[in-house]
């Protein structure tokens, strides 16, 4: 059986290739989905690729990957900066954790310079687009005890 690492997408990534272009890009959340998977299968992981626009719903998506998933790759978009929640369920997660961001949060707004799901990853990926999931993945193939 394959190892698994969760992917986890928090609020309007649904609406990534329409959603501000200019800062987020064109692919569409599906195709970085594919990309990922693609990216994980040729390592020997399979990914469950999730997103929520609700904050409960992604920290029951953390509570579930707890012993069932070795990694956990998790852009929580605006919840970066908000969200207790999502870091209380990500300390209890024993595995590897990969904070991804398409744009560079610290050339935006102040606001978002602050990352609370920082404190717990063990990476973060930020700037660097749809590849930052492709990093992340290398990054746990990397890291995975």
């Amino acid at each position: 059986m394959a190892k698994k690492i969760t992917v986890l997408n928090g609020p309007n990534l649904n609406f990534l290739g329409r959603r501000e272009p200019a800062i987020y890009g064109r692919e569409t959340l599906k195709d970085i989905e594919n990309m990922t998977r693609e990216c994980a299968r040729s390592h020997g992981f399979d990914v469950d690729f999730l997103q929520s626009n609700c904050e409960g719903e992604l920290v029951g998506f953390i509570q579930a990957a707890i012993g069932e998933s070795v990694a956990i790759i998790i852009n929580p978009a605006a919840y970066s900066h908000t969200s207790i929640a999502i870091l209380d369920a990500l300390k209890m997660f024993e595995g590897v954790v990969v904070e991804v961001h398409l744009s560079n949060i610290h050339k935006r707004e102040t606001y978002r310079h602050h990352s609370f799901v920082s404190e717990r990853a063990d990476a973060v990926i930020a700037g660097c687009g749809s590849d930052g999931y492709r990093f992340a993945v290398e990054y746990i193939v990397q890291h995975d005890l």
